[in-house]
């Protein structure tokens, strides 16, 4: 959420203006006492004349000639909005110096470290080879470092070096280091608070607590900069009657131009409150800097802020093709046609999200298909924004039940709009209201079929988020959207696995948003390769990676915890497998949770984060393994969170979790927990068992892993060796990569879509039959398998209903 300070609130009266210590030749530019009549020496306040009421300034627009008396009080008050505008540009002109001092002494410490680790013989690279290098390794210069703290004439009183090959050697250290000094890597560790980071953390602070009116109070400065710098000389003549008299025809001409001008800046800005606005950020811009502990503290509570003003301020700019989701040129250029207005947004955007953004708008019926953590929630509130200040009344959002608590909070949090919850008993009273007073409808994919409104109510946009969960045309929910998408002209579809097992579902999403396009999307586009099927889709989907724009993302660490079966759960095991039970068999690892070594390793993993005072969350599949884990773990454990709780109570244990000082574990199944809940306060993931969909597993990491993350990520799976877990993974790797290379690039490489088909009853059966054979238990089960399958299905709720 962005945070402003007390001043920048809507209706707040901003705080009294500390001004600083006389800075020189800048001290005098604060606003200058308004001029008025004198008093003659010695005469009484009550014996001078009453004051004559000054003449009505020219109105706005107008041409007539105003009177010298009137354009004075004009050019007064331009005057002090004027340096009231290059008052609040020097205070952020400084701000920003300050950080950008404090980057380049990070930069230069991660670029000396960098540069120490570089051989010496990476200086041939530079000159192409011509330096002769053994006698500066035989002096013992082993690193680029060593020879860049060196000096030229130093190197030269070295045996056999001359002054040139000296100067040669120096030079060629120091372009590798202006190199790596461009090109390092910004990560900040909380973990490693060094005197770099947190002067650049204390700077940044100022900024990210000015809040995103800092940015539209510097661009209305700038403005008025340009404009009443250029203003107030040509209308200067109109101030006295013999100036307009000797400035000629054409200098009158143009002195009533420019006071016709000013007095239309004025009114504007008056009208927009400008000054309020330069009051409010001038405030934050003029507090004293925070200490080294506020800023870190801040930082991690608010650590996506900080990290979107870097990347702006650090150029961290992602590979332009990738931030693009690699679109053809001509759709590209498109897209950076689209204007984006942010009068309605309270957050700033990154570059991929504007552009996310701007592709929704500008291709009206698409698909943003974003890795999840990248913020494709702020991207539909950044449409909903603009087509806002186009005049554009009535948004509608259809969700997963988990998530319509979340979107009502991000739309209210991160933009000017009301969100009104079309759900639960209060359903009618919010929806009279939405349609009376507009903005955001907020309801769930499985009432949007009940949902009542005016034939004539125009919809600026309908959102559909996690739009896999429509891609099967024939069930209640899928028919709703189409209907939806019919009486919409602008439809978004928000989903980070837009295809799980098939191309032709992938088709179905589309049909809903562009029936005309289908057609062109055919099996042996995607057999092609990547080109082809990219020129098919790119009018309605784009997709990015965290990798490819998230570049401050701290490492994801993925370990397999292998375990040996303990003598109760192999017999479990056992039992399971000779009636052909797949669910019993992978969940039979905690059957005797007493004894069971998966459960055992849980606990340690989990001690040991408390040992580091890490955050904890806990995935499976199972309910009955999700309570097995939380009575092992008693009171430490939050939730659990499952498919039968409700979104606010979800939300509160979500909050309860984030908010806890220090270690804590939430519990969850992983269809509930993982979609729809932000969990970056967490550190370390543990996943249960495998899934039998990759998507789910890395769903349920990508909650934790996502934007504002600021520790490495830990991902312990656990697994038991010589079982379904070891079937599952083989199986599946195979299926997990075709997947990656379909969805992940927006393309399918060099495979069939037939090929990626794995069913969850077929992978079942064939698990259930190979496991039969090695452990010689009896018939092989295979429809046992499926039966069992479907009827854990059914019996397990689904978090997004």
């Amino acid at each position: 959420m962005v945070s402003v300070g007390e001043s920048g609130r809507k209706g707040v009266a901003p705080a009294p203006r500390r001004t600083p210590a006389p800075r020189g030749p800048s001290a005098s530019r604060r606003t200058p006492p308004q001029a008025g009549p004198s008093r003659p020496a010695g005469t009484a306040a009550s014996e001078q004349p009453p004051p004559r009421a000054p003449e009505p300034a020219p109105a706005p627009g107008s041409r007539e000639t105003p009177s010298p008396r009137q354009a004075r009080a004009l050019f007064q008050r331009a005057g002090r909005l004027l340096a009231h505008a290059r008052a609040l540009l020097a205070d952020d002109a400084r701000a920003h110096a300050d950080v950008q001092h404090a980057l380049s002494s990070l930069r230069t410490r991660l670029a000396r470290a960098e540069l120490a680790s570089i051989p010496l013989t990476r200086l041939k690279d530079v000159t192409g080879g011509r330096l002769r290098l053994g006698t500066f390794e035989q002096a013992g210069y082993a690193t680029v470092l060593d020879v860049l703290d060196s000096t030229p004439y130093a190197l030269q009183l070295l045996p056999g070096v001359g002054a040139r090959t000296a100067g040669q050697v120096h030079a060629a250290a120091g372009q590798i280091a202006r190199a790596a000094e461009e090109t390092v890597t910004l990560r900040i560790d909380v973990d490693s608070q060094d005197a770099e980071t947190t002067a650049l953390l204390v700077a940044l602070n100022r900024l990210v607590t000015a809040g995103p009116d800092l940015p539209r109070a510097r661009a209305a400065a700038t403005g008025i900069d340009r404009s009443l710098s250029s203003l107030l000389p040509a209308a200067q003549p109109a101030g006295g009657r013999l100036r307009m008299l000797l400035a000629g025809r054409g200098g009158r001409e143009r002195a009533r131009e420019a006071v016709a001008r000013i007095a239309e800046v004025l009114a504007a800005a008056n009208a927009s409150d400008t000054s309020l606005l330069f009051d409010q950020a001038s405030v934050d811009l003029l507090r004293p800097p925070v200490s080294d502990i506020e800023a870190w503290v801040d930082f991690e509570l608010r650590a996506s802020e900080y990290y979107n003003l870097l990347a702006e301020l650090a150029a961290l700019k992602p590979d332009r093709v990738a931030s693009e989701g690699f679109l053809p040129d001509d759709v590209s250029a498109r897209v950076k046609a689209q204007d984006l207005d942010d009068t309605h947004r309270r957050v700033s955007l990154r570059g991929y999200q504007s552009f996310g953004a701007r592709f929704a708008l500008a291709q009206r019926r698409v698909i943003l298909g974003d890795e999840m953590g990248l913020g494709k929630t702020i991207e539909a509130i950044a449409a909903f924004a603009h087509l806002k200040a186009e005049g554009e009344r009535h948004f509608l959002v259809a969700c997963p039940a988990s998530v319509l608590l979340n979107w009502v909070r991000e739309i209210e949090a991160r933009s000017t709009l009301t969100a009104h919850p079309l759900h639960g008993p209060g359903r009618a009273a919010a929806l009279t209201g939405w349609i009376g007073a507009g903005d955001v409808a907020v309801t769930t994919l499985d009432t949007l079929h009940r949902l009542e409104i005016p034939a004539d109510l125009r919809l600026g946009m309908l959102v559909v988020d996690e739009a896999h969960y429509v891609k099967n045309p024939e069930t209640r929910r899928s028919k709703a959207v189409a209907s939806w998408c019919g009486r919409s002209e602008r439809v978004l579809f928000l989903t980070g696995t837009p295809m799980e097992n098939r191309v032709e579902e992938f088709r179905n999403l589309v049909g809903l948003l562009r029936p005309d396009l289908v057609a062109s999307i055919r099996g042996s586009d995607a057999a092609a390769g990547a080109r082809a099927f990219r020129r098919a889709v790119a009018p309605v989907y784009l997709r990015r990676n965290q990798e490819d724009v998230l570049t401050e993302l701290p490492d994801l660490v993925h370990v397999d915890e292998w375990e040996e079966f303990s003598a109760a759960d192999l017999a479990a095991y056992r039992r399971a497998v000779a009636k052909g039970n797949f669910m019993a068999m992978r969940r039979a690892a905690y059957a005797v949770p007493r004894t069971s070594a998966k459960l055992h390793r849980l606990l340690e993993l989990v001690d040991e984060a408390a040992g580091n005072d890490l955050k904890v969350v806990v995935f499976s599949y199972f309910r009955d393994v999700v309570a097995a884990v939380h009575d092992a773990l008693g009171d430490r454990a939050h939730g659990p969170i499952s498919g039968d709780v409700g979104a606010a109570e979800r939300q509160r244990i979500v909050d309860a979790f984030t908010s806890a000082p220090g270690h804590a574990v939430l519990l969850s199944q992983i269809q509930a927990g993982g979609i729809g809940v932000n969990l970056q306060a967490a550190s370390v993931v543990i996943i249960c068992e495998p899934q039998v969909k990759p998507t789910m597993e890395s769903q349920a990491v990508a909650r934790a892993h996502r934007m504002g993350q600021v520790r490495k990520v830990q991902v312990h799976r656990l697994l038991t060796a010589d079982s379904v877990d070891q079937r599952m993974l083989d199986i599946l790797r195979g299926k997990a990569g075709l997947f990656d290379v379909y969805a992940r690039r927006s393309a399918l490489a060099e495979s069939t879509p037939d090929a990626i088909d794995i069913s969850e009853q077929a992978l079942a059966r064939h698990i259930v039959e190979e496991e039969q054979r090695r452990l010689a238990l009896g018939p092989a089960g295979g429809a046992g398998a499926v039966q069992d399958l479907t009827k854990a299905s059914r019996s397990v709720p689904n978090s997004s209903l």
